[in-house]
């Protein structure tokens, strides 16, 4: 033994902000908005060069730590005073607090996406941070995300009604289909949402289907579904739709 301190090593598990390709996600998407539309809005676009300034300043940091946990004592310079272990945590602390400010500016830009209705970049991030385990931020832009794809298709659900004509009965299933296959999975009440209004549906398409004498099969559900039978299953909701769809698929063909 030495007596000397073991040095601190970084720990990218416990540190997100320290892993490069984690940490210049939000950046690409940045840069991405900014080289694909030169016309933005001058706030979006002032919020993405702050995003990358930021982004860049975290990088500096992150390489500071290399340096520091890397090297020698006598190859780090001491213009500054203070241990290489003393540098090391203030450079830990920096780099937090960068990261913090790049999550902030990150969840600020999608606020901005969301408002001009690009839900698909906004799914990136909240992918983005998943991934370096930003579960808060992930979870509010994934709850933000559901809030604003179930506008987009709230008023054509509003109308839902057990005796839509065959057209309005197509929009509906396509609507329906495209809330499960947009909306988050984990968004409150996403499911029993989507289930509620698979009753009237059902009763729809099966009126179609007796007006166009067409014998419902021993092994459909589309009955069972119009009386409300699926109500205390939602987890089955997205193969209830499928089954109407092919059903009224199957009658249209």
């Amino acid at each position: 033994m030495t007596g000397q301190e073991p040095a601190v090593q970084p720990d990218p598990a416990a540190s997100p902000y320290l892993s490069l390709r984690q940490a210049v996600q939000p950046a690409i998407v940045a840069h991405g908005l900014l080289a694909g539309d030169q016309e933005r809005a001058e706030k979006l676009a002032a919020e993405c060069e702050d995003l990358l300034l930021l982004t860049r300043e975290l990088l500096k940091t992150t390489g500071q730590i290399h340096i520091l946990a890397t090297k020698d004592d006598h190859e780090i310079p001491h213009e500054h005073g203070g241990d290489r272990r003393a540098q090391l945590l203030d450079a830990y602390a920096d780099a937090g607090m960068l990261w913090a400010k790049v999550v902030g500016s990150s969840v600020a830009l999608a606020s901005m996406l969301l408002d001009q209705g690009d839900t698909d970049e906004v799914r990136r991030l909240a992918n983005f941070f998943t991934g370096a385990g930003e579960e808060n931020a992930a979870a509010y832009l994934r709850t933000q995300l559901g809030k604003a794809i179930w506008e987009m298709y709230r008023e054509h659900l509003r109308g839902i009604s057990n005796k839509m004509p065959p057209g309005e009965i197509r929009k509906t299933i396509d609507a329906l289909q495209a809330v499960l296959r947009e909306v988050p999975e984990d968004f409150p009440d996403r499911n029993p949402s989507v289930n509620r209004l698979l009753p009237p549906l059902a009763a729809s398409i099966h009126a179609v289907m007796k007006n166009r004498n067409i014998r419902v099969s021993y092994d459909s559900r589309v009955e069972h579904i119009a009386m409300g039978g699926v109500a205390k299953y939602p987890d089955i909701v997205k193969m209830s739709l499928d089954e109407l769809s092919a059903e009224f698929e199957n009658a249209y063909r």
